[in-house]
């Protein structure tokens, strides 16, 4: 195999490594997290709402059906917040 083909193909099998390593944390991170409706600030929701198709598009402040991800146990001390969306 020339060194070239080989270099490429070390390259490829590390980034599937840490690609394999990333989806793990993700996924312990997302067991520590909750989304919390009714405490974004207009256009800082972190994703689509029921009236809006993206992230950042929240039109007022509390808008009710968008939501920021935040450590969970945390919503419910926010004032406003709601782990449903209404």
């Amino acid at each position: 195999m020339k060194k070239s083909k080989l270099a490429v193909a070390a390259a490829v099998t590390s980034l599937l490594a840490v690609g394999g390593s990333l989806l793990t944390s993700t996924s312990a991170l997302a067991a520590e997290e909750e989304k919390c409706y009714g405490v974004a600030k207009a256009g800082q929701n972190d994703c689509a709402t029921k009236m809006s198709s993206c992230a950042g598009t929240s039109k007022k402040d509390g808008q009710k059906d968008a939501f920021v991800v935040v450590p969970k146990g945390l919503c419910g001390k926010l004032s406003g917040g709601s782990t449903m969306s209404s």
